[in-house]
């Protein structure tokens, strides 16, 4: 069975650890696809559509047609984007990735049991945020089938960049979006 990655993401704004973690999964898998997502466990600094087009940016300058940007995924809910993902692609093994950082929120997530039995899990370690055993053992005892990545991702995170706007941490093809409508604060680099 062909294995899909699922990366969606709050994108508010994406980061070059975005970049960076989209680029290894290229490395890791035969096709990946990307959404930005409302996270109700965040409040964002930018609409989704915004994020949705500062998204497709980043995708669109990658430029691999293994990587696309399916929107339409989108949920505030991972279950629900699993099932849309599911009766999309019945016949691949969907791997739904998370940064580390992430590990130790799922169990709050919507239905997470039924999320983590619907998929495997693929964790990225984000420099900074490292990966804590007993979020390892909680994703288990919820019926997770989890697989850490080989990847290393950079510590860039979008909530620094709302705090403390910081260009070096904006990959370059989301200047033209990130001016045009005057988000996060950033100016030109």
């Amino acid at each position: 069975m062909t294995r899909l990655a699922l990366f969606g993401t709050s994108a508010d704004p994406p980061t070059r650890g975005h970049r960076a973690l989209l680029e290894g999964l290229l490395r890791l898998f035969p096709q990946v696809v990307t959404w930005a997502s409302d996270n109700p466990l965040k409040r964002h600094g930018a609409p989704l559509e915004m994020r949705a087009a500062l998204l497709a940016a980043l995708v669109g300058a990658i430029d691999d047609p293994r990587l696309t940007l399916e929107q339409e995924l989108s949920s505030p809910w991972a279950v629900e984007t699993l099932e849309r993902a599911r009766a999309r692609w019945p016949k691949r093994e969907l791997v739904f990735v998370i940064g580390s950082d992430l590990a130790g929120q799922i169990h709050r997530w919507k239905r997470a049991d039924e999320v983590l039995r619907g998929c495997r899990l693929g964790i990225a370690s984000r420099q900074g945020w490292p990966l804590r055993q007993d979020d390892l053992n909680r994703l288990a005892s919820l019926g997770a089938t989890v697989e850490v990545l080989p990847l290393a991702i950079p510590p860039s995170a979008s909530s620094r960049i709302r705090e403390r706007p910081d260009p070096a941490q904006v990959p370059p093809e989301l200047w033209p979006v990130l001016l045009e409508h005057n988000l996060y604060g950033l100016s030109a680099p």
